[in-house]
């Protein structure tokens, strides 16, 4: 135990390297080309979770904002990237190396260029800070036990489950203290590079409002480890309390930026699937499944799962591959898996393999109904599973899931469109709710004051305000 002590304090003085920002020496078990390394494949990891918004435009607007800001860091070296994935959710993360994703959701969210610069150098803070290297350096002092020589590796690979966890660096819950410092170095980036610093305040802001509607509309959990909102806006107006004035006066950019998202999809894509109630449609994979009323769903990125009221069930559908037999004996001749009847049917006229089992895990026995079903080449895996003892339960639910399976025919669903962000210039003063019943949106009247940084129906906006609506694009 002792040399294990003496093997750790050596490695914790041999360990520090200087951090670029502060100066002060920083724990870095990580060098800057592993950093650059693992950014690089947690950055594709994150491109093929959620896609790029397929708008060379705005990438390369994003690209050009970034660099500008980046170039002129504490890093300029590192290989910065700055991207916008197709993720309705309000979020911005910061992958390390210098990889930068902004959500199409976010960008809805904002008003102009001197707030998105203010977020582009809030996560370029925290590359530049070398946070994301600090939380995995102690990551890996904290798996000491399993020996020395894989922390010193110098291979990306001996870092385990670090650079396995692919988007889970992209989620890293940064201190307070870091966030708050990722804060001031976007403060002074922005203000650096001649952007009005006082918008920062705007978007705190509206991540306080977002929070306040996160039952009605989907906003990331900002609060687990940024400091609150009204904290930041706080701490933001004492260091705009010494800003001097500024001539010219300083960049904010609305026009422009307003121009750039003029047309962004906006919310959930029902291209890649939508529920109708209990009812999933894909159009275009052009198949539909129905779920059990009452059970929870989600669509994710590459399955569409329901859970029990109860939490003891679960239906889930996920591409496969392979063909139909293929599929379905790759699953059946699992290790620890035990087969019921299996056989080959129809399911409203497309073929399918189906079949009970039982599976030990660690945890516990599952009982469940597989059904495997090709449509237009694709093989789909439709799993419904519980615990052994409540599969008899829930066999009746799992059965009628399955064979609600069918192709896609409604017309209105086959061309079902994603929502459109619009801007508007106002002919003349308008309260956001004469600007509604003037101009209507397709959500709801809190998200439309959201994203247009009021507080409610009776806000006024002026003539010629540049206003935010969301249509409907379907045909």
């Amino acid at each position: 135990m002792m040399r294990l002590a003496v093997a750790v304090f050596a490695l914790s003085l041999t360990a520090c390297a200087v951090n670029p920002v502060t100066g002060d020496r920083q724990l870095a078990l990580v060098s800057e080309a592993q950093e650059i390394q693992i950014g690089r494949e947690v950055a594709g990891s994150a491109e093929q979770q959620f896609g790029l918004v397929k708008d060379d435009e705005l990438q390369a607007y994003i690209q050009r904002l970034g660099d500008q800001l980046a170039m002129a860091s504490e890093r300029p070296e590192l290989p910065w990237t700055f991207r916008v994935v197709d993720e309705p959710t309000p979020n911005a993360f910061a992958a390390p190396g210098g990889f930068i994703y902004f959500t199409r959701g976010l960008l809805a969210m904002m008003r102009n260029e001197a707030e998105l610069v203010s977020v582009l150098g809030h996560e370029i803070g925290h590359v530049t800070a070398r946070h994301s290297v600090t939380m995995m350096s102690r990551a890996q002092l904290a798996q000491l036990g399993i020996g020395i020589g894989s922390i010193l590796s110098p291979t990306v690979a001996q870092f385990g489950d670090l650079a396995a966890g692919g988007l889970q660096l992209l989620f890293l819950k940064y201190g307070r203290d870091a966030e708050r410092q990722a804060d001031d170095l976007g403060y002074r980036y922005s203000l650096e590079q001649g952007y009005d610093v006082r918008e920062m305040v705007n978007v705190f802001a509206a991540l306080q409002q977002s929070a306040e509607l996160a039952g009605q509309n989907p906003v990331p959990n900002w609060q687990a480890s940024h400091p609150y909102p009204a904290e930041r806006i706080q701490r933001i107006n004492k260091q705009l309390a010494s800003l001097p004035p500024a001539s010219p006066p300083r960049r904010i950019g609305e026009d422009d930026y307003l121009q750039r998202i003029d047309g962004l999809d906006y919310g959930e894509n029902p291209r890649e699937g939508f529920f109708d109630d209990n009812r999933f449609l894909h159009p275009d994979l052009a198949f539909r499944l129905d779920f059990p009323p009452g059970w929870r769903r989600q669509n994710l990125s590459r399955a569409v799962i329901a859970g029990s009221p109860q939490e003891d069930a679960i239906i889930q559908m996920t591409v496969v591959p392979g063909s139909l037999k293929e599929a379905a004996n790759t699953f059946f001749s699992q290790q620890g898996l035990t087969a019921g009847r299996v056989g080959s049917q129809k399911v409203n006229g497309l073929p399918a393999i189906a079949g009970n089992f039982e599976m030990q895990t660690e945890q516990t026995k599952l009982g469940g109904t597989v059904t495997f079903v090709e449509l237009a080449g694709r093989t789909y895996m439709i799993l419904g599973y519980a615990p052994a003892q409540q599969r008899a339960k829930y066999d009746k639910t799992f059965r009628a899931s399955m064979n609600s399976f069918a192709r896609l025919t409604n017309a209105a669903a086959l061309n079902k469109q994603p929502l459109k962000l619009c801007i508007v210039r106002l002919p003349r003063a308008m309260s956001l709710e004469a600007f509604n019943s003037a101009y209507p949106s397709d959500i709801p009247l809190a998200e439309l004051a959201l994203i247009n940084h009021l507080r409610g129906p009776e806000d006024v906006m002026p003539a010629n305000f540049r206003a935010k609506r969301v249509i409907d694009a379907s045909p």
